[in-house]
């Protein structure tokens, strides 16, 4: 197996990462090298429909460490491109799909923290 991605999942181990989230990434150190690397091989990318893919820990899956990550490269865009704004805000909205609203919140979380207003609707 490709070392960066035991080098990845072993990253996911620490204490920045929920218990569940740990859990799931051991299992699959210890006894899952398939879905190892189906997780860890690339990070999951935003295409055209947004950012989309399987549920589950690991870079290359849906879930509140992917959607922080793709949230602050989103937030770097928005203050690199209005680099004179001040008072920067965001809409955002979610729906009935699974984490929809998880998402919504750290993608709420992740403007505040970069000092973007933001306006939730549900």
């Amino acid at each position: 197996m490709d070392p960066k991605i035991i080098e990845r999942a072993k990253s996911w181990l620490t204490e920045q990462y929920d218990e569940e989230t740990r859990k799931s990434v051991q299992n699959m150190l210890d006894n899952d090298p398939n879905e190892l690397t189906e997780s860890f091989y690339r990070n999951l990318e935003f295409g055209t429909g947004g950012l989309r893919g399987i549920m589950g820990a690991g870079t290359n899956r849906m879930n509140i460490y992917t959607v922080a990550m793709a949230t602050q490269g989103f937030a770097n865009y928005i203050k690199k491109m209005h680099p004179d704004k001040k008072n920067l805000s965001i809409a955002i909205s979610y729906d009935g799909r699974n984490n929809s609203p998880a998402f919504a919140n750290v993608t709420a979380d992740v403007m505040s923290a970069n000092g973007i207003k933001v306006y939730i609707f549900d």
